[in-house]
């Protein structure tokens, strides 16, 4: 097996002591360029053994620190330097954020080799004074321009501060922008800058990855990525989103069209996003959804298909995105899916790397191009068939409790959007049925509240007066009995409460234009009501009409408990012929009423006519 040319041109320099800077694309074996030469220059029992060192040297204090941005390519460092260093027991450890300060104390204390590591977490057992970073021999900064472009260009300073000033410090990078190159300049000691590119690989991507561009709309792609999830020969398969909300919700509607996936994003706790990555490593689950976290370093074996479901920001975005696949002289895959609005995003990307996709084709879910350059079967549909949901999903891998320190967002191993959903139903489902009465609305009467065990007297309307325009009451009604709520008619005037009780219903003689409204008698002094006469206006009189004298109402006056009488107020209508003066009489009292007094008009003035009448 030979060695790739990055740690075929690395290796001799860095066991020298030498600083070096190294750049070779992703997926070409940069780790084990600067792990090899850092496991060498750590002591341990076993050279002291062996001869090669003297037992003063050993300590339980870090001897070599390397440096990454992100916490899912800290432990896939720490894996391959664990893997290296395995014949010589070298202790390495990994500290980055998310997990539980105990466990890593304590391992410290036990003490450690090699420490691979996250820039906050360093920090933070520093300032502790828990870690102890006077030993350190080697430094590697790797992905050293993802973690300039998170901002953890303050805190790397720090740290290098920290350490001694002798020392070798290597750098490795997929790309090398001039922040970098200044960071090496104030930090390192004359490098040796090494970038290494294989003779039949020319370009900036692998030669390996097949590149596909698609022109698609936002609403057809959860579609289309289901029609490419079944292309023959798909291995596992990883899909990159900008925003955390969508890679949530696309590993959703994925698992709802019957496929095995997960989601990696800073939404989740560590423990789930830990859950997601060895279920996929294990092949429990065959579709990773995630964000640019998973970009950086992952190393999964059998990662066939890349689907970029959102276009990159940048050009380096893209070429860590499609170099999950195609790595160590595998082939890949790399989808890209381009939105309309995303268009000259992408025409700078292809311009920068020379891709050859300025104008990709507009495909959707039922494109024979698509089908056919994907090696889709035909006829397939964007919902995963029974007979092939082989996989035992996420749920069967289980989370580790890691003791999280809080974190964004949803706990580790917090279920989807549809477990929470069905787990808040079986609570609802197990909680006991409401027992309390709910509140009873107390009726009132003219703001003064009804006691329960005072005797109310209900008035009861009747339905129709009677032929002399008086109305049935109902009175005296048990309190004890179901109250029932009183009626309320709609008035004009509202009488004081010293008026009278009863209020007869006026009745016109024939021939007039008097309106009339029956009103009923109620027992209830403090609750009266009478009703006003409508006003009708009438057109003015021609000169040949004479002048109208009013004429006296036909009312009766109504006699209140107290034996007052109170006449009522009559408005006066213009008639349509002349009336001589006095020939209207008085109306008929109302059979059973009491005596009533004339009441004397109201004279209403009429506009004076042309000519006057004799007297």
């Amino acid at each position: 097996m030979s060695p790739f040319p990055i740690q075929e041109m690395t290796l001799p320099v860095a066991l020298s002591g030498k600083d070096v800077i190294g750049q070779a694309k992703t997926g070409t074996g940069k780790t084990l360029g600067f792990g090899l030469p850092l496991l060498e220059r750590v002591t341990v029992p076993a050279d002291v053994e062996a001869g090669r060192a003297v037992p003063e040297q050993l300590t339980n204090a870090p001897q070599a620190l390397v440096v990454v941005p992100t916490r899912e390519l800290c432990q896939q460092v720490t894996n391959d330097l664990q893997t290296a260093g395995k014949v010589r027991n070298v202790r390495v450890l990994a500290i980055y954020g998310g997990r539980a300060y105990e466990p890593q104390v304590e391992a410290l204390k036990k003490g450690v080799d090699v420490i691979v590591g996250t820039p906050g977490r360093l920090l933070d057992l520093a300032g502790q004074r828990k870690l102890d970073l006077s030993h350190v021999r080697g430094l590697v900064l790797d992905e050293a321009d993802e973690m300039l472009d998170l901002g953890f260009l303050p805190d790397v300073e720090r740290i290098i501060q920290l350490l001694p000033a002798k020392r070798q410090t290597m750098l490795f990078s997929a790309t090398m922008p001039g922040a970098v190159i200044g960071l090496a300049r104030r930090y390192m000691s004359q490098p040796t800058h090494i970038s290494a590119t294989s003779p039949d690989d020319a370009g900036a991507t692998v030669a390996n990855t097949t590149q596909r561009v698609y022109r698609a709309h936002s609403m057809d792609k959860p579609e289309l990525v289901a029609r490419i999830l079944q292309a023959e020969g798909r291995g596992l398969a990883m899909i990159f989103c900008r925003t955390k909300r969508t890679a949530a919700d696309i590993a959703d509607q994925l698992a709802q069209r019957g496929f095995a996936s997960g989601a990696v994003h800073g939404d989740l706790g560590q423990g789930a996003r830990e859950q997601a990555l060895r279920a996929f490593r294990n092949g429990k689950v065959d579709v990773l959804v995630c964000t640019d976290v998973a970009a950086r370093g992952i190393d999964v074996e059998g990662v066939t298909h890349v689907i970029n479901y959102q276009s990159p920001e940048e050009e380096k975005t893209y070429l860590h995105r499609i170099g999950r696949t195609g790595r160590a002289g595998a082939s890949g895959i790399a989808v890209t899916l381009v939105d309309w609005d995303d268009i000259p995003r992408w025409q700078l990307i292809n311009k920068a790397l020379d891709l050859g996709f300025p104008d990709p084709p507009e495909t959707y879910s039922t494109s024979p191009h698509l089908f056919e350059e994907l090696n889709i079967p035909a006829g397939t549909k964007g919902i995963l068939p029974r007979t092939d949901r082989t996989r035992a999903g996420l749920s069967a891998e289980q989370v580790e409790d890691l003791g999280e320190t809080g974190g964004r967002g949803r706990k580790s191993g917090a279920p989807s959007s549809s477990a929470r959903s069905a787990a808040a139903t079986a609570v609802q489902e197990e909680r006991p049925a409401r027992t309390r009465t709910p509140r009873q609305r107390r009726r009132t009467r003219g703001g003064t509240p009804l006691e329960a065990g005072e005797a109310q007297t209900q008035t009861v309307a009747a339905t129709a007066p009677s032929a002399t325009g008086a109305v049935d009451t109902a009175e005296g009604v048990d309190a004890a009995e179901p109250r029932i709520p009183r009626r309320r008619r709609r008035t004009r005037v509202a009488v004081p409460a010293e008026a009278a009780a009863a209020v007869a219903t006026t009745v016109a003689q024939p021939g007039s234009d008097l309106f009339v409204e029956p009103v009923a008698e109620q027992g209830d002094a403090d609750a009266e009501v009478v009703t006003k006469p409508r006003r009708r206006r009438t057109r003015a009189a021609k000169p040949a009409v004479e002048a109208v004298e009013t004429v006296e109402s036909a009312a009766t006056a109504t006699v209140t408990d107290a034996g007052t009488e109170t006449k009522p107020r009559r408005r006066t209508r213009a008639a349509k012929a002349p009336v001589e003066a006095g020939t209207a009489k008085a109306a008929e009292p109302a059979e059973g009423d009491a005596p009533a007094a004339e009441a004397k008009p109201r004279r209403r003035r009429t506009r004076t006519a042309a000519a006057q009448p004799e007297s």
